[in-house]
């Protein structure tokens, strides 16, 4: 794969650089518990006892008030731990000690749900996110907003938001947030308007619908027959024009708060949500108004198959790359039928050839995310792999419909494995995406299980007790500090080496069918990496003397020792 010394024509030239960390607020850090959300935020009817989760309790223990009712699943999307914004900023000293440079954030906008991708409006932040809820709903209630950005007011949250953006530009680092533009929820302010009004409602075009009822109500399509995401009306091949232009101002408000022309106190981008949903005449349009408000704005999308259609420099930089988690993750499993490293190197080659070449540099290389379970509850489960789809890895992952999945403390070799497979995510191309809680060790299984509360150095944290068909043998919880110091190295080595972030690739070959071999090249500079995912010693060719990058150790021209799950990096000259 080549490329040329100069920028890439389409996509932003820090997105080659950076390494990006999503964090999903409501379960990262709660930094102001007096604006922690209430019971009524989020539904109507009555839950007798329900209180805020305690921050360290053991996950698929109960508290009082869920055992009233039923199982582990019959509460769990009742809860809340109260993560917010105000708690993000205080820990963005944690994100730069720890080499990130770039973070996304999912959905912060005002949403009753835990996880907000069935927002009331796209043009506030959550109340409970911010550092007065009950001002902001104040405000709101009296605020008699339209969709016309001349009556929209700034809540606190919202600011905190920006003042957020501003100190993570401070640091040098990015932030975009996610986009839903195919669908919001129910009590979305367009939506509430058609239930209240029926066809006389300003917005009785907005949605999808099926038919009118004689009696004014309306059948509605939902996000994959969700009835709680009504999706947003559209043509052929556009979103309907007045759904087009409230999203086009949303895009202007957080991209350019003050409305100045100058983008640099508005995000820096956007992840969109089920892009694949939305017409691309609508990603098309968008895009060149976003070009317009930041020519260096950053535009990724949820697409969990091969994305060549999207990716052709006319609607999105990149996605959030699964075609390159699957055989990644197949590869450095201990599955006893592990993907080889030549059908490896073959599925990341289908995955480059398919885009332009600049897009390879900018793809979000992900393990894990909200949609998935956590990569070392994966590798801990080896006797499931490999994985060849998102479907596949969705639901092997999960529990909540039964299953082998194995939800406990991963072992010491589903950790070695994990290590292996960061250390390739630092040397190959693409910016390494890291889930909130993945550099301390985090586990569990899919949504919900995904979605624990972060482990922090100052919580006490119940031991592991339970497991979702009952008790189980306790087991510690605190964040793995030597991961953390191994992810801090891992990434400190990728960004102090060009090379590594915009170097050619080339593959070489190894007579072991678990070594993977390659070369990085740029600007003069060559980097020979070795990975050895197998259980024993081998020895590979070095064509020149160096220095291992991440050993430090001076390596002689000839062959080099990597030892059982090792690797070396080594840099000529």
């Amino acid at each position: 794969m080549k490329k040329s010394s100069t920028s890439f024509p389409f996509v932003p030239d820090w997105a080659q650089d950076a390494v990006w960390y999503q964090i999903f607020p409501e379960r990262f850090r709660n930094g102001c518990p007096r604006s922690n959300p209430k019971l009524g935020d989020f539904t109507s009817h009555p839950v007798p006892g329900w209180k805020i989760m305690p921050w360290g309790s053991d996950w698929y223990a109960q508290q009082p008030w869920e055992k009233k009712r039923g199982d582990f699943f019959g509460s769990v999307y009742l809860r809340r731990y109260g993560g917010d914004l105000v708690g993000v900023l205080q820990k963005l000293d944690y994100l730069q000690e720890l080499g990130v440079t770039a973070i996304y954030l999912n959905p912060v906008f005002h949403a009753p749900s835990l996880h907000k991708y069935d927002g009331s409006s796209f043009h506030h932040v959550d109340p409970s996110f911010g550092p007065d809820r009950e001002g902001d709903l104040k405000l709101l209630a009296e605020a008699r907003e339209t969709e016309d950005p001349a009556t929209w007011v700034w809540t606190a949250a919202d600011k905190l938001l920006l003042t957020l953006i501003k100190d993570v530009h401070r640091r040098g680092m990015r932030i975009i947030l996610d986009g839903v533009f195919n669908h919001t929820g129910r009590d979305f302010f367009a939506f509430k308007d058609m239930l209240e009004n029926g066809r006389r409602s300003r917005y009785s075009k907005w949605y999808k619908l099926k038919h009118w009822n004689a009696d004014g109500t309306f059948e509605y399509e939902g996000w994959f027959g969700h009835a709680a995401l009504p999706e947003l009306a559209r043509t052929e091949n556009d979103l309907y024009a007045p759904v087009r232009k409230y999203i086009f101002d949303i895009t202007r408000r957080w991209m350019d708060p003050d409305g100045d022309g100058d983008p640099s106190d508005g995000i820096d981008g956007w992840r969109l949500d089920v892009a694949f949903c939305v017409p691309h005449g609508f990603w098309k349009k968008w895009r060149k108004h976003v070009k317009r408000i930041n020519s260096e704005a950053y535009l990724t999308a949820e697409i969990v198959t091969l994305a060549q259609d999207y990716l052709k420099g006319d609607e999105f930089d990149a996605v959030m790359n699964y075609m390159w988690l699957f055989p990644t993750v197949s590869f450095f499993s201990n599955a006893k039928k592990a993907m080889s490293a030549m059908a490896f190197r073959k599925a990341l080659d289908m995955v480059r050839k398919a885009y332009p070449p600049e897009v390879s540099y900018v793809q979000q290389n992900l393990f894990d995310s909200h949609d998935v379970g956590r990569v070392l509850s994966v590798l801990n489960n080896p006797e499931l792999l490999p994985i060849e789809n998102f479907e596949q890895y969705f639901h092997l992952s999960r529990v909540k419909h039964g299953g082998k999945f194995r939800t406990t403390k991963p072992t010491p070799a589903a950790v070695r494995a994990l290590r292996q497979a960061v250390m390739f995510q630092m040397t190959y191309p693409g910016a390494p995406m890291i889930y909130y809680g993945t550099e301390v060790g985090m586990w569990g299984a899919n949504d919900p299980c995904d979605r624990q509360a972060m482990l922090w150095d100052d919580v006490r944290y119940a031991p592991e007790t339970h497991t979702p068909a009952g008790k189980t043998r306790a087991r510690s919880r605190a964040p793995d500090k030597a991961l953390f110091r191994f992810y801090q190295n891992a990434i400190a080595m990728r960004q102090s080496h060009e090379v590594l972030r915009r170097g050619d690739i080339v593959w070489r070959r190894h007579a072991d069918a678990r070594v993977l071999m390659y070369d990085r090249s740029w600007k003069g500079v060559t980097v020979r990496v070795v990975l050895n995912a197998g259980d024993r010693a081998v020895v590979a060719p070095m064509p020149f003397a160096g220095v291992d990058l991440w050993s430090g150790q001076t390596v002689a021209r000839g062959e080099v020792k990597v030892p059982a799950r090792g690797w070396v990096v080594v840099r000529k000259g």
